[in-house]
């Protein structure tokens, strides 16, 4: 975590430095010192066998990391046993020095329906908020960004990226446990910012919207990516308890109860890219998760429900202009 501290000069952080240096302690004390998960994975990253890595690939579906002849085969298996240890392994895929990780998403699809419709991302200061392992973050790296900065709360994702990026060593990458509400007061500081799959979990999506726009420069992109409710209404479900057996799905708009929210949050110039049901080719169960998927959350008799009756997941990707 300290990275972004020691290159704060260089990428325009250092009048930051203080409200960063504050949290980025808080967070080491609490991962060091009082949670347990937090502690085992740090144990993981010390376990690592030393590589030279030889060549990668992040401009392509399945990000490669390394070679196969990088490794022996004690280093292979100190590896496997890593990352069996980070599972279950959300986004992705992944091949890691030959080692194949079949990830629950199939993350390219979502990469593929905004690539060539985004702003060029050449350059440019990215904020990638709830970046998970940090698929799309390799997959920014290949634009040759300026920085890209992802936050991501969930240890077990965010360890996932520091294994992965201790051998892939991009040095514009870096990524914090924090939430949204937890960053510093980065004020116009980003030229892009991609939310992705986290809106619906905010219990106040006008003020995550609000936030998120804070931290856009005037003339930024907001790459926009939800659940939403089919249907051309002002409207927005709440589900009763919860949503695809999620327990922290709070609202799912249609689009144009989605457009009118990023309106009063200030932006302009609402586009929206796709729309697009959420299938079990996107999303399913692999050996490299340990939990359910999407087949288990739609009701077996109704594909086109969820288990509570809902909806089955939709998907819409929006872009918006911060004024």
């Amino acid at each position: 975590m300290d990275r972004i501290l020691h290159d704060s000069a260089q990428l325009g952080l250092a009048s930051f430095q203080e409200p960063l240096t504050r949290l980025l302690e808080r967070k080491a004390a609490e991962i060091q010192d009082r949670d347990l998960k937090g502690k085992r994975y740090l144990k993981v990253l010390a376990g690592l066998p030393e590589a030279a890595v030889s060549s990668c690939d992040f401009d392509r579906d399945q990000i490669r990391i390394g070679e196969p002849r990088d490794l022996d085969q004690l280093q292979r298996e100190s590896l496997l046993q890593a990352l069996r240890s980070l599972m279950p392994w959300r986004k992705g895929p992944w091949r890691l020095f030959g080692v194949d990780i079949d990830s629950e998403w199939v993350s390219w699809l979502k990469w593929e329906r905004l690539k060539d419709r985004i702003q060029p991302l050449g350059g440019r200061r990215i904020l990638d908020i709830g970046s998970s392992n940090g698929y799309y973050m390799f997959r920014m790296a290949a634009s040759w960004p300026a920085m890209v900065l992802g936050i991501e709360p969930y240890l077990t994702f965010y360890f996932q990226f520091r294994l992965l990026n201790r051998f892939a060593a991009v040095p514009n990458l870096y990524c914090l446990p924090v939430k949204l509400d937890e960053l510093p007061p980065l004020t116009g500081y980003f030229d892009t910012v991609f939310c992705m799959g986290v809106l619906y979990h905010h219990r106040s999506p006008h003020d995550a919207l609000a936030r998120i726009r804070e931290l856009l420069r005037p003339g930024g992109e907001l790459v926009l990516e939800t659940l939403i409710l089919p249907g051309d209404g002002e409207i927005a479900l709440s589900p009763r308890d919860r949503y695809g057996k999620m327990n922290n799905v709070y609202f799912l708009p249609t689009v144009p109860c989605l457009m009118n929210w990023l309106r009063r949050a200030g932006f302009r110039r609402l586009h929206c890219l796709s729309v697009a049901p959420t299938t079990l080719l996107e999303q399913r169960k692999t050996v490299w998760i340990d939990t359910e998927s999407l087949e288990e959350f739609l009701d077996p008799g109704d594909r086109s429900r969820t288990v509570e009756g809902y909806p089955a997941p939709v998907r819409a990707i929006l872009l918006a202009e911060n004024r």
